[in-house]
């Protein structure tokens, strides 16, 4: 009697069929993200070139400059206190907001697209706005003198460039995160809010023992994409300050810009852009371990 060897189970009709449909997004992953990826990496490790046969391989050289570069940690400094100061209000106003949306205030509608509005618009046409809004000559110093008060250098100084950057950001995101706030408030059950009325629960308890523990998926999400929207900034810098003055306002993304595109030292910049990837891969990592756990 013939005994029929089992199929392996990568072989079956199932496994075949699935793999047939997943290749077409597969090929494109891999030519567009993961190809990149992997080219960068490699990159990081030479001179860098436009040309193939001008790159040569260097090892550890383009990450041991990078790490004793004074400018480099300025800009890693100047990437964490922008970070920091655009999530904080990131998510606090946009949660805040969310709240009292989710209840029944006239004009609900209007005003949740009102919030919404600024994050679809074209961070270009913003950066040009507030660039013209915090000139020398601008709206928001004609206001600081009508109300008896010194005008202020905001682009070109070390300490009030910055903050214009944060708001800017800030502005831009808070949209999109009262989005997801709201979102999250409705897969919490309202049973849970009667019940705490029941016990004579006050506003305060309730936000603080119901809406917080039941948001906590939809905050850590909302942390995150925050994190990393502020991390790969670039436009606002671009057309506000161009990183000045005097390096203040400087971010990692527009740091290896510059040394692609400015210096052309790829392989430089490569090195650059890969402790981004890291930092980012850190994040992502970080969400979805709090996701599994959540689950």
């Amino acid at each position: 009697m013939i005994k029929l060897q089992k199929i392996p189970s990568y072989l079956d009709r199932d496994t075949l069929a699935a793999w047939i449909f997943l290749a077409p997004a597969l090929i494109l992953l891999g030519i567009f993200l993961f190809y990149p990826i992997a080219y960068l990496i490699y990159l990081s490790f030479t001179t860098g070139s436009f040309t193939i046969s001008g790159i040569s391989w260097i090892g550890l050289s383009n990450y041991q400059r990078l790490f004793s570069d004074s400018d480099f940690w300025q800009v890693i400094g100047n990437t964490i206190y922008f970070a920091i100061a655009t999530v904080i209000p990131t998510i606090i106003i946009p949660l805040g907001l969310a709240v009292l949306l989710n209840r029944s205030i006239p004009l609900k509608s209007t005003l949740r697209t009102a919030y919404f509005i600024p994050s679809i618009t074209s961070l270009v046409a913003v950066g040009l706005g507030f660039r013209w809004l915090f000139q020398t000559q601008g709206p928001v110093n004609n206001l600081l003198i009508a109300l008896g008060l010194d005008p202020i250098s905001w682009l070109s100084s070390t300490i009030w460039a910055m903050p214009v950057l944060i708001l800017l950001s800030s502005w831009k995101q808070i949209g999109f995160n009262l989005v997801v706030f709201l979102g999250g408030l409705q897969t919490i059950p309202q049973t849970r809010y009667e019940a705490a009325e029941l016990d004579g629960a006050n506003s305060w308890a309730k936000f603080w023992y119901i809406t917080l523990p039941g948001l906590r998926p939809t905050l850590v999400f909302a942390i995150v994409t925050t994190t990393i929207f502020t991390l790969r900034s670039f436009e606002q810098v671009y057309i506000i300050t161009g990183g000045g003055p005097l390096n203040s306002t400087n971010l990692l993304v527009f740091y290896i810009y510059e040394q692609a595109f400015a210096r052309f030292e790829f392989g430089y910049a490569a090195s650059a852009a890969t402790i981004l990837l890291i930092i980012t891969l850190i994040f992502v990592y970080l969400y979805l371990r709090n996701w599994d756990n959540s689950n």
